[in-house]
């Protein structure tokens, strides 16, 4: 699959060859700390509602992620779809960058692009917000990640 899409909000015609992730209508359980996805069944989580999207995530290029801001941050529902894609890594943690980080279950992981919509109070609480995704994503081990405004993504909108 080339792409595939997480989005929080509409405004976008999405290609039917895509999987999309729509975090308006998609219930998501949240992480119970269970670790079964470490220990009882390695690279899954016990709660199966997610299954489909870390197999579409794994096999993409690219997932773009339509995100909204909640009160100058992300919302919740992407912070427990952050929470519940710890499956995609190993128990393990390595220290070669000098900090802490797990360690990677699959060789390669897709690029990153993060569109967002909604209002922020200061500059400051904007780049808050991008510095954020970006080290979620870092310790997601991405190699690409871009973070902009909805408004950035323009004329790109016709289809993905």
């Amino acid at each position: 699959m080339e792409n595939i899409v997480i989005k929080e909000f509409d405004g976008y015609d999405i290609t039917t060859d895509t999987f999309a992730l729509d975090l308006q209508r998609r219930a998501i359980k949240d992480c119970t700390g269970c670790w079964c996805c470490w220990k009882k069944t390695p690279g899954r989580c016990a709660n199966k509602d997610l299954d489909d999207f870390y197999h579409a995530f794994i096999n993409t290029r690219k997932a773009i992620f339509f995100t909204e801001v909640s009160m100058g941050f992300i919302s919740g529902k992407l912070k427990t779809l952050f929470d519940r894609m710890i499956p995609l890594y190993l128990p393990y943690t390595s220290y070669k960058t000098g900090e802490s980080m797990h360690v990677p279950r699959y060789d390669q992981y897709p690029h990153i692009e993060v569109y967002y919509q909604g209002n922020f109070n200061s500059d400051l609480e904007q780049d808050l917000y991008k510095e954020y995704l970006d080290r979620v994503f870092y310790q997601f081990h991405v190699k690409e990640i871009n973070i902009q405004p909805f408004s950035a993504f323009g004329e790109r909108g016709a289809a993905i």
